[in-house]
């Protein structure tokens, strides 16, 4: 499909967020540009999807693909304990026996480009190996972006109504207006790398994602089988824990320590054969001050972050790509194109976002989520609706209440020598 030069809507990032926001403009009839700065298939982290992206795919269009997909079905979810003691699956679809309860653990490369075709097809124009360089403002109004085609070395201008930013963590726009806001308790960094031959089991267990604590409970590591037998593992702890000035530096190292430290993860490891290089990332929990303004939108990592934790990353990029495109839409239709219109879904966003949080924070407090139940019994279908990314009924909020208070006990309890 050829489009005019002068777009609707600018998209920058290929991601889950912006091909999200692209197809969905697509399809409702606008004209959209996308631009990404590499050429796909490219690396990407955050493999592990969970139930509740169900619900943007099947309406994108591309459930059907992912279920003709190689990539590995999950239907559970499992927590090992510093000491190596495993819990009984955690099967969503005991909880919720319905189709989208199943969801895949998904190599990104093959994923993303999965999206971005599927955005082509929408009749989204896209354009890879293009940096945008800038947005473009006229007064507080963003009216277009500078951008530069790597292969040729030509820059342009390229106009439109709308910019939406999904372009990550290194946002266009994020920084230049000041926007981002760190994690005061979220501090945490992660190394990973990938293996095959690595243990996995059997059944429909095979696809879990497993959360492995380590000795002292000072960190934990992601376990995710994907297929070709490659399984994705990596540590996740504070930031003064792994990247201590006392600790190596070098990352294979580093990262053979905390193995060595972690009884559920050696034992999985026996055997396996290091497939990829060791790769790291520092401190990368921040959230942006606001997620819209004259002509402009932010979404997936350019609006924020969480963490690994309970893998809500890439359900928090298409769902906010979702009510972005939503909006967007709707400005575009009525020529309503501010900060209010554009950025209307941002309190329910946040409040979801914010759900998510606090359930994180309490596994690093240490929370017990099996002794919540035994004396809350009533909020059991609420964490697991968490735990699936049910993030946005207002009704969890009571659930959430409870896990605050069994937090606060936790913390008045005297300390034992």
């Amino acid at each position: 499909m050829i489009q005019s030069l002068d777009p609707e809507v600018i998209v920058i990032g290929g991601g889950p967020a912006g091909a999200t926001a692209a197809t969905l403009l697509a399809q409702a009839g606008h004209r959209v540009q996308l631009f990404e700065r590499e050429v796909f298939p490219r690396f990407h982290i955050g493999e592990s999807l969970i139930p509740c992206t169900y619900g943007v795919f099947a309406r994108t269009g591309l459930l059907e693909r992912l279920k003709d997909s190689h990539f590995v079905k999950k239907y559970s979810v499992q927590f090992v304990s510093d000491t190596g003691r495993v819990s009984a699956p955690f099967f969503f679809t005991q909880y919720k026996p319905v189709e989208s309860s199943q969801t895949w653990q998904v190599r990104r490369a093959d994923f993303d480009l999965m999206l971005l075709d599927h955005a082509r097809e929408a009749g989204v124009q896209v354009h890879e190996n293009h940096r945008v360089l800038e947005a473009i403002f006229e007064e507080d109004r963003c009216v277009g972006v500078r951008v530069k085609n790597e292969a040729t070395g030509e820059e342009r201008q390229v106009r439109a109504q709308v910019v939406i930013d999904g372009s990550g963590q290194s946002s266009v726009l994020l920084d230049r207006l000041q926007l981002r806001t760190w994690d005061s308790e979220l501090k945490k960094a992660a190394v990973w790398t990938y293996y095959k031959n690595a243990w996995r089991d059997e059944g429909e267990n095979a696809g879990a994602t497993s959360v492995i604590q380590t000795e002292g409970k000072k960190g934990w590591f992601w376990y995710i089988p994907l297929h070709d037998n490659i399984t994705s593992v990596g540590v996740v702890a504070d930031f003064s824990h792994l990247f201590n000035k006392n600790r190596t530096k070098d990352l294979g190292e580093l990262f053979q320590e905390e193995v060595d430290h972690c009884p559920g993860v050696k034992v999985r490891l026996e055997g396996a054969e290091r497939c990829d290089q060791y790769r790291a990332a520092k401190e990368y929990s921040y959230r942006a001050k606001q997620a819209a303004g004259q002509g402009w939108v932010l979404i997936g990592d350019a609006y924020g972050f969480l963490d690994p934790l309970y893998s809500s990353g890439v359900l928090l990029a298409v769902k906010s790509g979702e009510l972005a495109a939503d909006a967007v839409h709707q400005g575009l239709m009525t020529n309503d194109l501010t900060r209010t219109t554009l950025g209307a879904w941002e309190p329910e966003y946040v409040l979801g976002m914010e759900r998510m949080r606090k359930l994180v924070l309490a596994y690093y407090k240490g929370m017990n989520f099996s002794k919540l139940i035994m004396k809350y019994p009533e909020t059991k279908d609420d964490i697991t609706d968490l735990l699936m990314g049910d993030l946005f009924r207002a009704e969890l909020d009571l659930t959430l209440d409870k896990v605050d208070s069994m937090l606060e006990e936790m913390a008045a309890q005297p300390v034992v020598a």
